[in-house]
């Protein structure tokens, strides 16, 4: 079994921690404030990244890590603290570990609804994902046995901006269709987790793989199938935006390839689920 870090244990970082343990891996979770209470199967460390003095006292045996960190905001002095300098820091600390990075969709600056994959053009606008592109390209310099991992838009419990946005009867925009990508936040976790036990099998495995669902579906499409299932008013026609950016349609069949499945593989079946646990939610709060 590995000794395994993971640098950010937020609701996947956490749920990742608690599967690997399970399979038998000694688990550390490095976060700058840990759960008091943390008496579970991860053993907890606090420490800022951006600080290197802070990682003094860090292990730097692990085998294998996790970075799954964000930063706490998206301007450039908090990005830099994530994706440069804390990135940085920990490479030094850990020159001999294996990692794998979350990574976002969003280093794709397609704006035509084109099919993307792990070797179209990144070459985002913003700041924030071109500092995430160079985290990328850092790791997978250093070592071609580290992994990139492109999530795309996360949803699940705790995460529902669709689900509030269709309440709200939002404009949306029909044709020419602006496409959305999504990953459930289990999905995220067991991507992880597979593309953890491929590696420690000995598989040959890529740098970066895109990890999306098998449906990128026009925006129109998504929020009309759930104003309908949550009884709300339809969205109405949004004029024609010719500045709307990142408008693309994610594949994942570098991922599929390696016989991935998916336990949520259309928004359909991710937001059944969700939309069931919410009018439960609401239905206990009313009484």
């Amino acid at each position: 079994m590995a000794k395994i870090l993971i640098v950010g244990c937020g609701a996947i970082g956490s749920e990742l921690g608690r599967v690997l343990s399970a399979q038998g891996h000694q688990v550390t979770g490095l976060k700058r404030k840990p759960p008091l209470s943390a008496s579970g199967p991860i053993n907890y460390v606090a420490a800022d990244i951006s600080s290197a003095a802070n990682l003094s006292d860090l292990d730097t045996d692990f085998t294998q890590a996790f970075f799954i960190l964000s930063p706490d905001g998206r301007n450039e002095q908090s990005c830099r603290a994530v994706y440069e300098t804390g990135l940085n820091n920990l490479l030094a600390r850990l020159p001999d570990t294996q990692w794998l990075m979350v990574s976002s969709t969003s280093v794709y600056g397609q704006t035509q609804g084109e099919w993307v994959d792990e070797d179209s053009i990144a070459e985002p606008q913003n700041i924030t994902s071109r500092l995430i592109r160079q985290a990328e390209q850092t790791l997978m310099d250093l070592n071609p046995a580290n992994i990139v991992v492109r999530f795309s838009g996360i949803y699940g419990p705790g995460r529902e901006y669709l689900l509030r946005q269709a309440m709200q009867v939002p404009a949306i925009q029909k044709k020419p269709p602006y496409f959305t990508n999504r990953i459930h936040q289990q999905d995220c976790v067991r991507v992880l987790c597979f593309l953890l036990e491929q590696r420690l099998a000995g598989k040959a495995l890529a740098q970066c793989y895109l990890a999306s669902d098998d449906d990128p579906a026009p925006t129109w499409e998504v929020m009309t199938w759930l104003a309908d299932r949550l009884h709300c008013q339809p969205p109405t026609v949004k004029t024609v935006d010719a500045d709307t950016g990142m408008n693309k349609r994610c594949s994942n069949a570098r991922l599929k390839a390696l016989s991935y499945e998916f336990q949520y593989p259309s928004y359909k079946d991710g937001y059944l689920a969700l939309i069931t646990h919410y009018h439960e939610l609401r239905h206990c709060r009313q009484k």
